[in-house]
């Protein structure tokens, strides 16, 4: 028995790691991460993009995922993201920062940016499965009966009132500026990209059409936006996610990108993305 024993191939598995820790990535300035549209988040963790933060931190990057309140209009989450922009540059002694923000939280910036004078303080903004041109299951729950769209609106919002009392929820109103019509006829024209700052996307695809599957919970949701607009993350189009410099198409479903629902088996497509965004920043000068 112990003649088969082999020490050295043994001991090799305890071999010390000069830097076990994760790579160094240099960044210009901190990150602030804003996330989208919704509660489901952040009753299950300390906020929507708490594990992206953690993951930046172990690259050495200041980062912050703060909370604002989860159901309202862009204008009221904008003016809530221009407080956390002067509060994480009041910490940090940063002059400007690195924006990256999920979902509806792309539009909220691009409004802070364009309409309240936030430029000065941010260096770039990062879109990841932005609805930039809309979506179409906005205008699906919108369409349903009144009496049910009225019933899950009041449920929404007490729940948003409870988890963020500090501003009134409004989930019926923030969906319907959410719509094709509105992004394309109202809030595109109105908020357009400032000179001064970088502006990158991440468009993802999963499920319909593609080999990447995704969860039942979503298959539904994800066969109707397909059937209107094409590939998409089970939330948000590719197409409708593509704005300034698109820097690729990720297999991450909206749930997955902020590691809710995902499988232990695609944590390290999950860490690669993230930690390609922050490369892909640090290539840019950013």
């Amino acid at each position: 028995m112990l003649d088969q024993f082999n020490r050295q191939k043994w001991l090799k598995k305890f071999k010390l790691k000069e830097f076990p820790q994760s790579d160094y990535i240099k960044l210009n300035y901190p990150v602030l991460l804003c996330h989208g549209y919704g509660s489901i988040a952040s009753m299950i963790k300390p906020s929507p993009l708490h594990d992206v933060c953690m993951l930046m931190r172990e690259h050495c990057i200041p980062s912050f995922a703060p909370n604002i309140v989860p159901y309202a209009k862009i204008e009221t989450r904008a003016e809530a993201w221009v407080d956390m922009i002067e509060q994480v540059i009041e910490t940090t002694g940063a002059s400007k920062l690195n924006v990256v923000a999920h979902s509806m939280g792309g539009l909220d910036i691009r409004y802070a940016l364009s309409n309240l004078d936030m430029a000065a303080n941010v260096e770039s903004l990062t879109t990841v499965a932005t609805p930039h041109h809309g979506t179409s299951l906005a205008e699906f729950a919108l369409n349903a009966p009144k009496t049910i769209r009225e019933k899950l609106g009041t449920f929404f919002d007490w729940i948003g009132d409870n988890l963020y009392p500090q501003i009134k929820s409004d989930s019926i109103g923030s969906a319907e500026q959410l719509t094709r019509d509105y992004i394309e006829q109202t809030f595109n024209p109105s908020t357009p990209n400032v000179p001064t700052v970088s502006y990158y996307s991440y468009s993802a695809t999963v499920g319909e059409q593609t080999s990447t599957p995704i969860a039942m919970i979503t298959r539904f949701q994800n066969k109707l936006i397909y059937d209107r607009e094409g590939l998409n993350d089970g939330f948000v189009s590719k197409k409708s996610a593509i704005w300034g410099k698109h820097v690729k198409s990720i297999h991450l479903s909206h749930l997955e990108q902020m590691k809710l629902n995902l499988d232990k088996k695609r944590i390290p497509v999950w860490q690669k993305f993230w930690t390609e965004l922050l490369l892909h920043l640090s290539k840019q000068g950013h």
